[in-house]
């Protein structure tokens, strides 16, 4: 079975190698964007030529999401013109996609301790367990839109697919908020971190080991449950939490303050709700999936 991976240099793609040698029945192929630029349909179709991969897994995206408000063009040229081109060159070599998205398509907020997916229709949460796969996405800046268009453009090109939306990813690997946070740690007294932004984080070794399941499942059992699936790991916190957590587990004493939103204006508006309802890939793929804090742990000793 081949496995071609782009987005190889990137945290998921750095991730699923850590993990690779675990499943020796699997030939991965890891492409960096120097090896395989997904913005490029005829170099897409000649690496697929190349090695004839069963499954692709699409890590590589433009993941800035406040430079993206000023670099449009180029988000899109990834996010959506890239995944548009893998569907295509997947659905002529027959292999099936497994693209990542984010919990950016949506923006979902508090009001008055319920938590809604439409400001001006209101709409409340069908579950208390967060946002499902089929609550109507909203993106509200470039990288949530692009990424939706990304999402949109496979569902018209090729039905074999999975659509993981992710949300909060973090590793040892590459820049990401716990080792952003841990740096500014060893720099500074004290620091204030947004609290009234609720998502999960996920550990992008979870999510890898997750991807492979969906592959293993598919392959053994043609298994042919095609779509949009939520992956995250299990609760629920603000970035504040999620900071006094990381601080916390590595015993690092610092004068931690919370803020509001309003406070650390950004480029780009971030969701103020995106827990994501994971009952669908649970139970599907008959999957149990760590709380966040267990992970957190996880890769915090791998440091």
């Amino acid at each position: 079975m081949v496995v071609l991976v782009t987005g190889a240099n990137g945290q998921l793609g750095q991730a699923i190698q850590s993990i690779s040698g675990k499943y020796p029945e699997i030939d991965f192929v890891f492409c960096s964007s120097s090896d395989l630029d997904i913005t490029n349909l005829e170099n897409c179709q000649t690496v697929f030529d190349e090695f004839q991969p069963q499954f692709c897994i699409n890590a590589a995206a433009y993941t800035g999401v406040d430079k993206a408000e000023s670099e449009p063009a180029k988000a899109f040229d990834i996010n959506a013109n890239g995944a548009e081109n893998l569907a295509i060159t997947c659905k002529k070599f027959n292999t099936i996609l497994i693209h990542i998205s984010t919990d950016f398509v949506f923006d979902a907020y508090f009001s008055e301790g319920i938590a809604y997916y439409d400001r001006e229709l209101r709409l409340p949460l069908k579950s208390n367990l967060g946002l499902t796969e089929t609550d109507v996405p909203f993106p509200s800046g470039v990288y949530g839109l692009t990424k939706l268009q990304g999402e949109q453009a496979i569902q018209a090109n090729w039905d074999k697919h999975f659509i993981i939306r992710t949300s909060w990813v973090y590793s040892k690997f590459g820049n990401n908020f716990m080792k952003t946070m841990l740096r500014l740690a060893s720099e500074r007294d004290g620091l204030s971190v947004v609290a009234d932004q609720i998502g999960t984080p996920t550990n992008a070794v979870d999510l890898a080991e997750v991807l492979i399941v969906i592959i293993v499942s598919s392959f053994k059992f043609q298994v042919s449950s095609f779509g949009i699936y939520n992956f995250s790991n299990e609760g629920q916190c603000s970035w504040y939490d999620f900071a006094n957590e990381i601080f916390r587990q590595n015993g690092v004493s610092i004068d931690l303050k919370p803020i509001r939103t309003s406070a650390y204006p950004t480029p780009a508006k971030r969701p103020a709700y995106s827990v994501l309802d994971k009952t669908k890939i649970k139970s599907t793929f008959d999957i149990k999936i760590n709380d966040w804090q267990t992970s957190l742990s996880a890769c915090l000793k791998q440091l």
